[in-house]
């Protein structure tokens, strides 16, 4: 889940050059579409065999001392052919106990971060069931994104942000990334220090770990790998505005996309701003679509597609 924020302006519209590199980004000819208006805040995944996108819905709650409900859909795309008609997106779980980031594990089954509520436990889940919700004997804060490593292990955020927004009980531990190992059932703290880590993806070659802290002080941090849960050389690769960058995505080039608070930013591996694409209200982001050129962006009332002339890797 992401901070709150203050009301949007109005959107969209396009792409701005700060580096010739963003060049290799764009293409001659691309495109940022409204791909369909609906209720999409966090965890977009692109699944290839189904063509289709599933993401999580803006959490909302019946009463003022509610739990906060979330739900997983599901967008049926065609292509690159946007906008989309509102029946191709359809309700997976209605309830899904806080879902915030998901991905797709190395058997293309869906790995969820669950915030938890005051009643129900914070958990990592695979296809419904749990992977795990605590950590030497305690609970979980609420997961906020996740990410699958070709060895089939699952790193992951947890911020207290659950909470914070009052849906989570007072936080066990601080605010940390781990690293879970299904084989062994095994949860490794790889990394701490952090105000509210959300987003975290890998470069391309897995040899880099990126971490959005987007509590304070706002900023894009980057971890060399070593052997297994291990990172070094904790470092500052860009700051951003206040409670971003959020999502986090490389592409086949190794550049970095990051949600701030006019949309994304484009950086080069070194953290050097190449590029934005302008999208007021960006949440979270990720590559998909038949060639792996199309950047899904959740908006909360709306997914955007940018068809660049990159790929995601």
């Amino acid at each position: 889940m992401s901070p709150l924020s203050p009301a949007r302006p109005a959107r969209p519209t396009g792409f701005v050059v700060h580096d010739p590199e963003f060049a290799s980004v764009l293409g001659p000819t691309p495109r940022l579409e409204r791909a369909v208006a609906t209720d999409a805040h966090e965890g977009p995944v692109y699944v290839p065999g189904e063509d289709a996108l599933y993401f999580t819905t803006v959490p909302r709650r019946p009463t003022a001392d509610a739990d906060p409900l979330v739900a997983v859909k599901r967008l049926a795309l065609d292509g690159q052919r946007f906008p989309l008609e509102p029946d191709r997106v359809s309700l997976v779980r209605s309830d899904a106990n806080g879902a915030n980031g998901m991905a797709l594990d190395r058997d293309g089954a869906l790995v969820v971060c669950e915030q938890g509520t005051r009643s129900r436990p914070a958990a990592i889940t695979r296809g419904g069931h749990t992977l795990v919700d605590a950590f030497e004997g305690r609970p979980l804060n609420s997961p906020n994104d996740v990410v699958v490593k070709s060895d089939r292990s699952i790193w992951f955020t947890d911020p207290s942000y659950g909470y914070r927004q009052g849906f989570r009980p007072e936080p066990a531990m601080g605010d940390h990334v781990y690293r879970y190992d299904p084989g062994s059932g095994r949860l490794t703290l790889v990394a701490d220090g952090f105000d509210k880590p959300n987003g975290l993806c890998f470069a391309p070659d897995e040899r880099v770990l990126y971490v959005a802290d987007n509590g304070g002080p706002h900023a894009l941090l980057a971890f060399d790998m070593r052997e297994e849960a291990r990172v070094a050389n904790r470092r500052v690769l860009h700051e951003s505005t206040p409670a971003h960058p959020d999502g986090l995505k490389t592409d086949s080039a190794g550049r970095i996309y990051a949600t701030f608070a006019g949309g994304v930013h484009v950086l080069a591996a070194s953290g050097r701003l190449i590029g934005e694409i302008e999208l007021p209200g960006a949440v979270n982001l990720c590559f998909g679509g038949p060639g792996r050129n199309t950047l899904f962006i959740t908006t909360d009332d709306a997914i955007w597609a940018a068809v660049l002339e990159t790929r995601g890797p």
